[in-house]
């Protein structure tokens, strides 16, 4: 998306102080990095878009998660954690610790349904997670505080806390929380930088600095006239906090998001995928109104995959979420998600949704799913069930 920086000064609240505290900063520093623009946008105390007393999820919010489709999303992905639960060898505990949970709907769907249709699985079963805005740990706390309660959820404020708790078995899952990490956007006419002129942001170019053209060198391409790319550095520093959490551990990462390969950007595509999202439209920039609205990237799954492997995690798989899902949900029947209907309204109703799931026009081919693995034999990962597709 080419991006305008022209934008009013003014604002309501919390967005015009944001606004003044990063043109602050640029006065004092001279023109920032696009990835700390969009780190203070989305991340900024009490005043970035995760940070605020807000909604940001669901029809009250800006976007959809697949939790917010049907409460089948997590009950197809707690039968397939319980299947590594097994291939693992069904030991007595096992952490489950979800990067970015929310409002913790994914965490109830599968801790209720793991409940009701696994319950060796569910007994050895702690759910961990992983929240670093307080605004949303209270929500959590409220959303799940029976499991809480009953000390089969836990809330930490990071990855590092959560995995220090961990036992020796571990599952990391993260859905569309890589998007959501700030980015450098490298264009054609240099590194992206954000400046400040007449008191309004605009966009700058420097020359790209050697962590971005090492990036693009590896595992993107780069940007031809008229285009830009973006370069996922803090998601490479995601995966070695990833992999240094699986030390001394064994178990699984499972990383659902849109994204791309390499390949795929050099076949022409994915290229200038940033977007921001404002009461489920897109907004014409990243500009406008920060702190009032998301901003994300398609995730690189070569560099984070590429990164997991320079750490010592193994890869499993990479295959679309309809593939993933389908495989899990076949042998079923899909029982996970008709098995409360009692109505044929219902059923319809049900298959509606989980069409949106699975479908190559709603959510299937858009969504990616990156399976890696730690001290887990190759036999056992390659025979999960959300794999059968991968493996035709």
């Amino acid at each position: 998306m080419t991006i305008s920086p022209n934008q009013p000064e003014s604002g309501a609240g919390g967005e015009s102080r944001l606004r003044r505290r990063i043109a602050d900063e640029i006065r004092r520093d001279g023109p920032i990095p696009f990835s700390r623009y969009m780190q203070m946008c989305l991340y900024e105390p009490e005043l970035g878009y995760y940070s605020r007393s807000r909604e940001q999820f669901g029809k009250a919010g800006d976007f959809y998660t697949s939790s917010d489709v049907h409460a089948v999303f997590g009950r197809l992905l707690a039968r397939q954690f319980e299947e590594m639960w097994r291939a693992l060898d069904s030991p007595q505990g096992i952490d489950l610790i979800e990067l970015g949970p929310g409002r913790g709907l994914f965490a109830r769907d599968v801790l209720d349904w793991s409940a009701k249709q696994f319950p060796e699985f569910s007994r050895a079963l702690c759910y961990a997670l992983a929240e670093q805005s307080a605004h949303l740990r209270e929500r959590l706390q409220e959303r799940l505080a029976e499991h809480l309660a009953a000390e089969r959820a836990r809330v930490f404020e990071s990855l590092e806390a959560a995995a220090s708790t961990a036992g020796e078995n571990i599952i990391v899952f993260g859905n569309e929380f890589f998007d959501a990490l700030p980015v450098e956007v490298v264009d054609y006419r240099g590194g992206l930088r954000i400046g400040l002129e007449n008191g309004k942001f605009v966009e700058t170019f420097d020359r790209p600095t050697a962590a971005e053209a090492e990036f693009l060198d590896r595992y993107s391409v780069h940007p031809d006239a008229g285009e830009r790319v973006e370069a996922t550095l803090v998601a490479l520093e995601w995966m070695e906090r990833i992999a240094e959490a699986f030390q001394g551990k064994r178990g699984f990462l499972v990383a659902i998001d849109y994204g791309y390969t390499r390949e795929e950007q050099l076949a022409g595509r994915h290229r200038d995928t940033l977007m921001s999202y404002r009461q489920h439209t897109v907004s014409t920039s990243p500009y406008e109104a920060p702190g009032e609205q998301d901003i994300t990237a398609h995730v690189n799954f070569t560099a984070i995959r590429e990164r997991g492997v320079q750490r010592g995690l193994e890869p499993v798989a990479l295959l679309t979420q309809s593939q993933f899902l389908i495989g899990i949900g076949e042998e079923t029947e899909f029982a996970d998600a008709f098995q409360e209907c009692e109505l044929p309204q219902e059923r319809a109703k049900v298959a509606l949704q989980l069409k949106h799931l699975i479908s190559p026009t709603g959510m299937g081919e858009t969504f990616q799913v990156l399976l890696m693995s730690a001290g887990v034999a190759k036999e056992k990962a390659a025979g999960l069930s959300g794999l059968r597709l991968e493996r035709i």
